[in-house]
């Protein structure tokens, strides 16, 4: 009853966050929320210059990103040509679009054991700094890794609804979705983000998922000024970000015409166009990554702070539990994971996936 009982009471929360969000009263302005992830930026920035594993941490996070676009994109190379005119004259779902489907989320999900655990050790950088502690690698290693389970199934949940956003956000030839349909996704999108701002800081300072969902409820509900500013801040900045990046992929293709060939048939050119389209994508992707999320992770981690301290709770960091192997058993699930994507690249055509494509 339980988890039952927070699930339901998270949905809640979702729903008043996207009431809240949707109220213009609660919208914050685009200066009002500029200025406000700038005083969270004058913190951040000393902090990421005083701890220099913060910039590790945030490079290690873009190579992963690229490494998981990369495999990704793999994919897009094993596909017929004739399996792309086939789907482009369906109506329905093909084998293909859910073999990629099935592809995407397994991606996704290796990708984001690494990812959590990145971003929780610069929660815990942030932590350690507060309480006047060393903070090293190692250290924030031993710290979150216990708690590495629950970390890759929040980043894999919060991953995978972030990648299809994305891709619901790129321009669609003969796309049947309503304008407001897609604004729909989109505020409920930006509530869940909102109203799971304090699940990081609370796995990092040792609760479980469930009772870290619960905190982070709390935090929202008693900060909920704080938390939307931040919010709207950090995701104006990523709007305009990713504009540029879009902007930029056509000069990139503009000024290099030979990458791709444009008179060929469109379905022999898709894996080149998405190969080189990583150029420009992954340099929009680096600045988010390495700029504003760090900001962004640390602020809010900063925020659940003051929302333990103005609770009358000491913010207490857990040592590692004695004997404990789950960090090992997820590091060792993840290695796995990547065992069975690398046999499948390399047996796909003893698998007969080309022909999957066709059927």
């Amino acid at each position: 009853m339980g988890l039952k009982n927070y699930y339901t009471e998270m949905r809640a929360v979702r729903a008043q966050m996207y009431d809240a969000t949707r109220d213009a009263a609660m919208q914050p302005g685009f200066g009002e929320s500029m200025a406000a992830f700038w005083r969270r930026t004058v913190f951040s920035v000393k902090l990421i210059f005083l701890e220099k594993e913060l910039i590790t941490f945030a490079v290690l996070q873009w190579l992963c990103i690229a490494a998981g676009y990369y495999l990704w994109i793999q994919m897009l190379g094993w596909i017929p040509e004739e399996a792309w005119r086939q789907a482009a004259h369906s109506r329905g779902a093909t084998p293909g679009d859910l073999i990629l489907f099935a592809w995407s989320f397994v991606v996704v999900g290796l990708v984001a054991f690494p990812l959590g655990i990145l971003s929780a050790c610069m929660g815990a950088v942030h932590f350690l700094n507060r309480q006047g502690k060393e903070s090293t690698i190692v250290e924030c290693l031993k710290m979150v890794m216990p708690r590495a389970w629950p970390l890759w199934i929040f980043h894999w949940i919060d991953g995978w609804w972030t990648v299809m956003r994305i891709l619901d956000r790129l321009p669609k030839k003969n796309s049947h979705t309503s304008a407001a349909q897609r604004a729909l996704s989109e505020a409920v999108y930006y509530a869940w983000k909102i109203a799971t701002i304090g699940i990081l800081p609370g796995l990092v300072t040792g609760r479980g998922l469930v009772d870290a969902g619960k905190r982070s409820i709390g935090v929202v509900r008693n900060r909920l000024q704080d938390v939307i500013l931040l919010r709207a801040g950090y995701s104006a900045l990523c709007w305009i970000v990713g504009i540029g990046a879009y902007i930029g992929t056509i000069f990139f293709f503009r000024s290099f015409p030979d990458l791709v060939n444009w008179a060929a048939p469109v379905e022999s050119q898709i894996y080149k166009f998405y190969f080189w389209v990583a150029v420009p994508m992954l340099s929009a992707v680096g600045i988010v990554v390495l700029f504003l999320r760090p900001i962004y992770i640390i602020s809010s981690c900063d925020i659940y702070a003051d929302y333990v301290h103005a609770q009358g709770e000491n913010l207490m960091l857990p040592p590692p539990p004695p004997g404990s192997r789950k960090g090992d058993t997820a590091f060792a699930a993840a290695v796995l994971l990547a065992a069975a994507i690398l046999l499948f690249m390399f047996l796909r055509d003893r698998l007969g996936l080309p022909a999957l494509f066709l059927k």
